[in-house]
């Protein structure tokens, strides 16, 4: 089975927000230590797929941007500095544990559309970010969800 050409990918705005990555432009999306988000990111994402940018723990939640993936996955350097909140010892040069991809930003969404907003919607139902419990920080994104979002910000 081909692997999805969409994405969301989650981040706390004070930790790196979308208005970063507009004035940044493009980068890598690292610190990502889960297993499945990491298999995500390895397995399936690729150059040229969509990306929704979400905000999380903040209010309100939810989608604040779109991106593409620019980079397809390769090791996660932050899992290499000790100083950083990332590091892994297992992660290695010869034995990489942990990846990145990078992604570019497209466009920011003004206003955001809220966590509300996505669980109001019927046709999200099954978008993986509102199942209960889930706190994975890239998930896939079916076609038909990436186009009910992007009609809700045209």
């Amino acid at each position: 089975m081909p692997s999805p050409s969409y994405w969301l990918v989650k981040s706390e705005p004070d930790c790196y927000s979308i208005d970063d990555l507009a004035r940044d432009g493009e980068t890598y999306w690292s610190g990502v230590r889960n297993y499945q988000a990491r298999n995500s990111m390895r397995d399936g994402m690729q150059p040229g797929d969509g990306v929704l940018f979400y905000h999380s723990s903040t209010e309100p939640m939810g989608i604040v941007g779109l991106a593409t993936v620019s980079r397809a996955a390769y090791p996660d350097h932050t899992a290499l500095d000790p100083d950083d909140d990332h590091y892994d010892p297992r992660h290695t040069p010869d034995t990489p544990v942990w990846m990145m991809v990078d992604i570019r930003f497209d466009r920011k969404l003004d206003p955001p559309i809220t966590l509300a907003e996505l669980r109001s919607n019927p046709a999200l139902t099954d978008m993986v970010v509102l199942r209960r419990g889930n706190r994975l920080s890239v998930t896939p994104v079916t076609p038909e969800e990436w186009r009910t979002v992007v009609a809700m910000r045209p």
